[in-house]
């Protein structure tokens, strides 16, 4: 079997579990770890001893996919890159509404023009949650379909709220209170001499947290707070076909970056062995061309 040859970009909360879902893979291949510049100038840290360690993929040799593992804010200014040299990229890109759509509107034109394929939102929520929802769509057309988040920590929040002026660490803790309406608890801790006002104002207006209840609360430390453990309940009562009264429901707790890393490193197989060129978010994209092994033995095993 030959087998796909995959790039870490960026070694993070979901770097770290990329690199173990990768080593997992039977199909698979771990080709290297693509960090800042200033990283690699650092010591290696023990668990990425005996791994190639480069601010430049080209030194990595053949890669076949880019598992895109920074914030989400970087994916538009990361994902060229790669592209551009054909190698396909999957990201966890997480900002809901137009901006996937931009996102895929941009990449797919360029996977196109450089024979790559990029997965976008391939993560648990936009990702795989997105595919439970299209087929409770499929299985009730008529209907509502209430998302409930947490109690968890999210990772694209805390790496926002972390980012802003004078921010030291961060958590923002996802807190359901029904019917797909959620709270947002964020726990700062700051630099010395910085003022907490002007950081909840900048908070509380971005992209990220304006659209929900959100309430800032400065510690004095975030790392004793930390817990990655996150979940999700979707509910959808409905119509199937004139039939009323159809109650679906799908629930899962999980550790976070490790989920989000394991789902990239499925759809890394899909854009690898049997997307065309272009851009796909994880809905149109085959389960089964996720997983490793034949088709035909699958389908006998699944179905």
């Amino acid at each position: 079997m030959k087998k796909i040859r995959v790039a870490i970009v960026s070694y993070g909360n979901i770097g770290r579990f990329a690199i173990e879902a990768v080593q997992d893979a039977p199909d698979m291949e771990l080709a290297g770890v693509v960090r800042r510049a200033s990283s690699v100038d650092q010591p290696v840290p023990p668990e990425l001893a005996g791994i190639k360690i480069t601010s430049n993929v080209d030194e990595l040799g053949k890669v076949d996919v880019a598992l895109l593992c920074g914030p989400t804010r970087s994916i538009p200014e990361t994902a060229p890159e790669y592209l551009k040299r054909g190698i396909h990229t999957v990201d966890s890109f997480d900002i809901h509404g137009d901006k996937i759509w931009e996102l895929r509107q941009q990449l797919g034109a360029l996977g196109k023009q450089h024979n790559a394929v990029a997965v976008i939102s391939a993560g648990w929520d936009p990702g795989s949650d997105s595919v439970i929802r299209s087929l409770m769509l499929a299985m009730a057309p008529r209907g509502i379909t209430y998302t409930n988040f947490g109690p968890g920590m999210s990772m694209g929040h805390s790496v926002c709220a972390k980012s802003k002026p004078g921010v030291k660490d961060a958590l923002s803790m996802t807190i359901p209170v029904g019917t797909g309406v959620h709270r947002r608890m964020v726990y700062v801790e700051l630099e010395p001499g910085v003022d907490f006002f002007g950081v909840e104002k900048a908070i509380k207006t971005d992209e990220y947290f304006k659209h929900d209840d959100t309430r800032v609360y400065e510690v004095p430390s975030v790392a004793v707070l930390k817990d990655m453990g996150h979940g999700v309940q979707m509910e959808r009562k409905g119509v199937s076909g004139q039939t009323h009264s159809q109650r679906l429901e799908f629930r899962m707790t999980i550790n976070n970056p490790a989920l989000t890393a394991q789902i990239m490193v499925s759809c890394a197989r899909a854009a690898a062995n049997h997307l065309q060129p272009g851009a796909y978010t994880m809905p149109e994209i085959p389960p089964m061309d996720m997983l490793p092994g034949d088709r035909e033995t699958l389908i006998k095993t699944l179905v």
